[in-house]
């Protein structure tokens, strides 16, 4: 079991749900957003070891945005790309000048998913 939380951002319930119970079978403790918005006010009072976070969600840039921000608060926490153009973003920019760590393709792989958080958690 870890100790680990992890911040979950998106505006697909279903992604939120599926994700959600990958990790946590691994005994991650999860907390879900369903908007950039709210997904920040989390950060700031959840205080998370990763971040996983849509891209397009109430805005098509909205996930940059919430990098962004999350950035300022807290330059050293894992923030990743969850989304279904994250490979194609990938391919014309750097993930890393969008202040993601990586990114990960939806639907998302469970074994892909559960290997890179453990890795970039240092577990």
């Amino acid at each position: 079991m870890s100790d680990k939380k992890i911040l979950v951002i998106d505006d697909d319930p279903d992604i939120l749900e599926s994700v959600s119970a990958i990790l946590s079978s691994e005994g991650f403790s999860i907390t879900t957003a369903l908007d950039g918005k709210e997904g920040f006010d989390k950060f700031k009072t959840v205080n998370p070891d990763l971040v996983l976070c849509d891209m397009m969600m109430e805005r098509v840039d909205a996930g940059i945005k919430v990098a962004e921000l999350i950035r300022k608060e807290d330059s050293k926490v894992p923030v990743y790309l969850l989304s279904s153009v994250g490979n194609a973003t990938a391919g014309n920019i750097s993930i890393s000048e969008l202040g993601f760590n990586g990114v990960f393709q939806k639907p998302v792989d469970p074994d892909t998913l559960i290997a890179q958080v453990k890795k970039a958690l240092g577990i």
